[in-house]
């Protein structure tokens, strides 16, 4: 048994809650605090790659899993007029142990809130906390939380150690780092959407279409409807816009006008985007930011996960993937070492680095950058691709990229 024996979670989220879980299993007794009074399946598609999904399953997770995810076949890339770029099995079809699935976010959180309620109580998470302030003691932290509707204090907490799961905006890493300001604009808007349609390619399939300044994803993220040969959609559309919209207007529903002409002549044969976006019940309007790498997340018997620790761009498929990650290297490193501070530090040692690597190379398109190469090498199209790029140059930056984020079969296979 660790010698931390007390752990509050300043986020419900699912870097969060998968922590909750972790340290769960590590013989933490674990306070999750969400600020929102109550958590709701909101958002949109995302995938879990699987080194992720491994730790979900060593979680006890699979079965929830199968019904709530729909098992990712093949990832491809394509420019602009829908021509193959580079495609490549996914996740089991890959020769993975564990499954990649496209899954929708909210649906996943309320998965795992359902398994942290189950498996740790339902007192385990407070909602309608929202974190103002904490004081580090010599054995322990004591964290402060309010009403943030009304400003009311809510209460005071203490525990053995504290992990800032807060995201983005997180306030916890605000406290550290207070002249850090806004998140980094990377130039470019995301329009995401939901829409159900007829299934394009195997109805498995993941698309990223078009290049840097224009840019069109897809996938499929409902087990349900593909039983009935139809497809719930997934998609984002993407543009570089010089002016970032204001933090008031993040997540904020807009009118398709104000992107879908971009995509008007965008029908591949196989894939309708201009229909797919106009079918949409509706839009929401993110811009892609993501922060700089930080130095240090440890402080004390206070240490920082997932987006509050390193936002990065929506690239290769990482975020909730990371975030898991850091749980699982967390709850390790609480198992083996009984010192709070050196057991954080440990975890920061682990995690840090290859994180802020993901981060940077997010920057420079990670993988997606051969639909970059594509479109300044052939704007007008091409016969073949490997005139434009060759096959070893393709599975160069597919590979390489697999390695940085951690996910390269071998290594997760034989771990």
């Amino acid at each position: 048994m660790p010698n931390i024996k007390t752990a509050i979670i300043v986020g419900g989220g699912i870097g969060g809650l998968v922590t909750a879980l972790r340290l769960h299993r590590a013989g933490v007794l674990v306070k999750v605090f969400e600020s929102v009074e109550t958590i709701k399946e909101l958002g949109v598609g995302i995938n879990l790659l699987p080194h992720s999904v491994k730790v979900l399953t060593e979680l006890g997770l699979t079965d929830e899993l199968e019904k709530a995810g729909l098992p990712t076949a093949e990832l491809m890339y394509v420019n602009k007029f829908g021509q193959k770029i580079w495609q490549e099995e996914r996740g089991l079809k890959a020769g993975y142990k564990w499954p990649q699935y496209s899954i929708h976010r909210g649906r996943l959180q309320m998965l795992l809130l359902n398994a942290v309620k189950e498996q740790l109580g339902e007192e385990t998470v407070f909602t309608g906390h929202h974190f103002t302030s904490f004081e580090s003691e010599a054995d322990g932290v004591v964290a402060h939380f309010e009403n943030k509707k009304t400003g009311e204090h809510v209460g005071s907490y203490r525990a053995d150690i504290l992990i800032a799961a807060d995201g983005i905006h997180s306030a916890v890493r605000k406290h550290f780092y207070p002249d850090e300001g806004l998140p980094k604009y990377s130039g470019r808007i995301l329009w995401r959407g939901v829409t159900e349609a007829d299934p394009f390619l195997t109805g498995r399939s993941m698309i990223m279409a078009g290049f840097q300044d224009q840019k069109f994803v897809a996938y499929p993220i409902s087990p349900e409807l593909a039983k009935e040969g139809r497809s719930l959609i997934n998609w984002i559309a993407e543009l570089t816009i010089d002016e970032m919209p204001s933090r008031a207007d993040w997540n904020k529903e807009i009118d398709k006008e104000k992107f879908a002409p971009a995509f008007k002549n965008w029908d591949f044969g196989w894939l309708n985007v201009p229909k797919i976006i106009e079918e949409a019940t509706a839009v929401y309007e993110f811009p892609m930011v993501d922060r700089d790498p930080l130095p240090q997340w440890t402080f004390g018997r206070v240490t920082l996960l997932g987006d509050a620790a390193h936002p990065m761009y929506p690239i290769g498929s990482n975020g909730a993937s990371q975030a898991i990650l850091d749980a699982n290297a967390l709850g390790q490193v609480i198992e083996k070492q009984p010192d709070a501070e050196l057991a954080l530090k440990e975890y920061e040692t682990l995690r840090l680095e290859a994180t802020a690597n993901i981060v940077l190379k997010n920057r420079q398109n990670g993988p997606e950058q051969v639909m970059q190469i594509a479109e300044e090498r052939a704007p007008e199209g091409f016969d073949s691709i490997y005139d434009v790029i060759s096959y070893n140059e393709l599975a160069e930056i597919a590979n390489k990229y697999k390695q940085i984020a951690g996910f390269d079969q071998e290594s997760i296979n034989n771990k």
